[in-house]
């Protein structure tokens, strides 16, 4: 074979090879430029669905913070009316309670201490000033505490807070169990309470009327050097949670006489 035959077709396979190389080219830019189209559109429709979700969210959290206008139970006193008073109004001894109805605290000196109080309140020794907390709710979740303190709030306006108060802690669920999250409990409860269960009521309980005055208390009660519940307090100092000076009913039947003679 001759040299310049030998020449021709090593340039010819020198073409095609290099023809394979750009068709490859080709066909790589193709499928990248194909991929990166696929990327794009993946991307764009997952940040649809984030955009979606987020406004979902956002929507969700709005209407859980929307809470309407605030409607105070019937009665409410104190700053910003957010204490519900029990008792006479012209005691010489006042027992504020900052509570939360899914405490077990709060639920341990109700129950323990209930009888001496009532007994205090209709001897007209005593007045009760409730305040209603939810931080429960916060700390755990779900909105038994804000439910049943709405729920007591209706109880209020029918004149029937005291006797439905104390069924509240009567049949308090354990703290994890967010029973109180669902009015059909609370209105259950109320069946209890003679007088109570009335169309009235159980739309108050149903509305949630007064979640926005419940909300209030919480947030009055933040922003007050109380950090937990229940806080107690008689005539201004506290008196309950000292594990070495521990409040017994006795204790605050001396207390309470011992403000009758100062007064």
């Amino acid at each position: 074979m001759s040299q310049k035959n030998s020449d021709g077709k090593r340039t010819a396979r020198e073409r095609l090879q290099e023809q394979r190389q750009r068709e490859e080219s080709r066909a790589k830019r193709k499928r990248s430029l194909i991929a990166g189209v696929v990327v794009v559109a993946v991307l764009g429709v997952g940040g649809g669905i984030a955009a979606l979700v987020a406004s979902s969210n956002s929507a969700k959290d709005n209407k859980q913070q929307s809470s309407g206008p605030l409607v105070a139970p019937q009665g409410a006193i104190g700053q910003d009316n957010t204490a519900i008073p029990v008792g006479d109004s012209g005691a010489k001894a006042t027992l504020a309670v900052y509570e939360d109805f899914r405490c077990p605290g709060c639920g341990q000196f109700e129950n323990g201490f209930r009888d001496t109080i009532h007994a205090l309140e209709d001897k007209g020794q005593l007045k009760a000033e409730y305040h209603l907390v939810t931080l429960i709710d916060k700390n755990l979740g779900g909105t038994g505490s804000l439910n049943a303190a709405n729920a007591a709030g209706c109880a209020q306006d029918a004149g029937k807070f005291r006797a439905y108060h104390d069924e509240l802690y009567k049949n308090q669920p354990p703290e994890t169990n967010d029973a109180y999250g669902k009015k059909a409990r609370l209105l259950e409860l109320a069946g209890k309470v003679p007088g109570l269960s009335s169309p009235s009521f159980q739309k108050c309980v149903e509305d949630g009327t007064h979640d926005s005055w419940v909300r209030k208390s919480q947030e009055t009660f933040s922003k007050s050097t109380y950090r937990a519940t229940p806080t107690v307090l008689l005539n201004g100092k506290s008196l309950y949670g000292d594990p070495a000076n521990p409040l017994t009913p006795e204790k605050l039947r001396q207390l309470v006489a011992e403000a009758q003679k100062k007064g």
